[in-house]
């Protein structure tokens, strides 16, 4: 009580957070984020955007992995379902962008009961593998129906025009993802703290003593897969756009295991995680490129020739030295900083 760290109210406890320094940097942050498409270069945009775009699917794969514990390898298949039906819908059938959008995240949410229904008596690598299975069946799907998806050819796709305002140009684009990533950011924290959140969670520590706490598991278990492949499936939208042509090769396998690193890096079940571990994993190539070119010309000429392989490599290293040396990612490493400045110079 000395330390006036309590609370006295159910509204306190569930507050998104009482501290007005945090407020104060998120405002500072957001407004750094407004400004810097204008300051910033077209090549380091190029990897704001990215970032964005990144935060937007994660967030999505938090509430299933991270909240709900459920281990999915095949989320790129939410991804490219997204992406073609903003594709399919915008560009074939002339619809509104906003309905493109809404589509994006509302076939991926049907695809999600397909591969959630038969998984909900699965755990840990049989479930993995199920999503992973589920992925290869959608690209299957998507070359196959080629009256609608056009097949191996893939659809070209524009920039939107939402509520009269073009977001032809780069930095317009960026502003587009800024938004939904907030939203994004704001509508995962406040599920997080909601029922539906707190059953998220329960299950994850201990799906038995959820059950016997009175909490369905098939309706929750459901319910995280639909909301994580709606909020993944508008990511899909988002980077079909960025990349101005959805094919299925422009959705590889490797950026399921880019976001299950993500998630491992930044600290699995936390929103601010997954924003701390997109930005050091989107980074870490172009960082170690960096270096590595520093002291030799070659090694600048193989991350462009092998880019794709020296990635997987990154990542399976980093995941590696994550989980043996700070299995709780960089919010833990930020919450042990945290304690040792409030406790000096004593250790707890």
């Amino acid at each position: 009580m000395r330390t006036r760290d309590y609370k006295q109210t159910y509204r306190e406890l569930v507050a998104l957070t009482d501290s007005v320094p945090v407020w104060l940097w998120s405002a500072i942050l957001i407004a750094a984020l407004i400004i810097a498409p204008h300051i910033l270069n077209a090549y380091t945009l190029s990897f704001l955007t990215i970032i964005l775009i990144t935060v937007v699917g994660v967030l999505g794969l938090n509430i299933l992995t991270g909240y709900t514990g459920l281990i999915s390898l095949g989320h790129v298949g939410f991804l490219v379902t997204g992406a073609y039906a903003y594709a399919v819908l915008v560009s074939k059938y002339q619809m509104p962008p906003i309905v493109g959008f809404l589509g994006a995240g509302v076939i991926p949410a049907l695809a999600s009961l397909i591969v959630g229904a038969p998984s909900l008596r699965l755990k840990g690598l049989y479930l993995a593998i199920t999503t992973l299975a589920f992925s290869f069946i959608i690209n299957t799907v998507i070359l196959e129906a080629r009256t609608v998806t056009n097949g191996a050819r893939g659809i070209a796709v524009k920039r939107p025009e939402l509520f009269g305002i073009s977001f032809e140009s780069e930095a317009a684009f960026t502003y587009l993802c800024l938004g939904f990533a907030v939203l994004t950011l704001f509508a995962t924290l406040n599920i997080r703290r909601s029922r539906v959140g707190r059953a998220f969670v329960a299950i994850r520590d201990n799906d038995i003593a959820a059950r016997v706490m009175g909490i369905n598991l098939h309706t929750y278990k459901l319910l995280a897969f639909v909301t994580s492949a709606f909020i993944t499936g508008i990511a899909g939208a988002l980077y079909g756009i960025y990349l101005s042509f959805v094919s299925v090769e422009g959705f590889p396998f490797l950026l399921s295991i880019e976001a299950l690193a993500i998630l491992i890096v930044g600290g699995l079940g936390s929103a601010l995680g997954a924003v701390l571990g997109t930005v050091f994993i989107v980074l870490l190539p172009e960082a170690t490129r960096l270096v590595f070119s520093l002291f030799s010309t070659q090694m600048d000429a193989l991350f462009s020739t092998g880019a794709q392989e020296l990635k997987s490599m990154l990542y399976g290293l980093v995941i590696i030295l994550f989980l043996r040396f700070q299995p709780r990612g960089l919010v833990g490493l930020w919450h042990d900083v945290k304690r040792t400045w409030v406790h000096w110079p004593l250790r707890y």
